[in-house]
């Protein structure tokens, strides 16, 4: 997070922001952080441990089916990015499901590192996202599975996405994942390559070891 302000003219929402955080089920040393320390708080996240996407994928279908919402087949309540989880579909989620995630505020200067497949939401104001494809996979770009982004403060921050070896089979599944959503989707694209990026890495990394051959077979 590189940019926390409030836009001139407008009034400090300082009471709005700490019920947000206080809604959002942060810890004591978090909201401590924002009342005594007065840190600039960018981002309220809530990440989810990958392998309970399909527990949430499940869940915002019912949800949506008690809405009188349809759930077509060519979409996905994930990767749409059309729900934010508040604190009562939170609470449902977990008395319902047994998923519960991390809490996370996002101040100046704090670093946020998204696990592969991790569904995940943030909730800013006004953010600005001038590079995407975060942490080894996320959805603005990073092939992550998100759920929707909301306000805070206004903020800038920027996102680096990697692939690491730990998590590549991550990268494929949600691939497919987003085969399957339709050609219109904004997801439905294959962002991230992640055939390419596996192929070039083994070719540089072959490569390397026949440059050094020779001193690699000596005793």
């Amino acid at each position: 997070m590189v940019y926390v302000g409030i836009p001139k003219g407008q009034a400090d929402q300082e009471e709005e922001v700490l019920k947000t955080i206080q809604d959002g089920d942060s810890d004591e040393l978090t909201i401590k952080r924002f009342t005594e320390s007065r840190e600039k708080p960018g981002a309220l996240w809530h990440i989810y441990a990958a392998k309970d996407t399909e527990k949430i994928r499940e869940f915002l279908k019912k949800v949506a089916e008690e809405q009188g919402q349809e759930n077509p087949v060519d979409h996905d309540p994930i990767h749409d990015q059309s729900w934010y989880l508040d604190r009562p579909l939170r609470k449902r989620l977990h008395q319902e499901y047994g998923v519960q995630g991390w809490a996370i505020v996002q101040f100046l200067g704090d670093v946020v590192f998204i696990p592969a497949g991790a569904p995940h939401q943030a909730r800013t104001r006004g953010m600005l996202w001038p590079d995407c494809l975060g942490s080894p996979l996320s959805t603005w770009l990073m092939l992550v599975s998100s759920l929707q982004v909301h306000n805070l403060y206004s903020c800038i921050k920027v996102a680096e996405d990697f692939v690491s070896p730990e998590h590549v089979k991550h990268c494929f599944w949600l691939t497919q994942e987003f085969r399957y959503l339709s050609h219109t989707h904004t997801n439905h694209e294959d962002k991230l390559q992640v055939k390419n990026v596996i192929y070039h890495a083994v070719k540089d990394a072959v490569g390397i070891l026949r440059a050094n051959e020779s001193s690699l077979s000596r005793p």
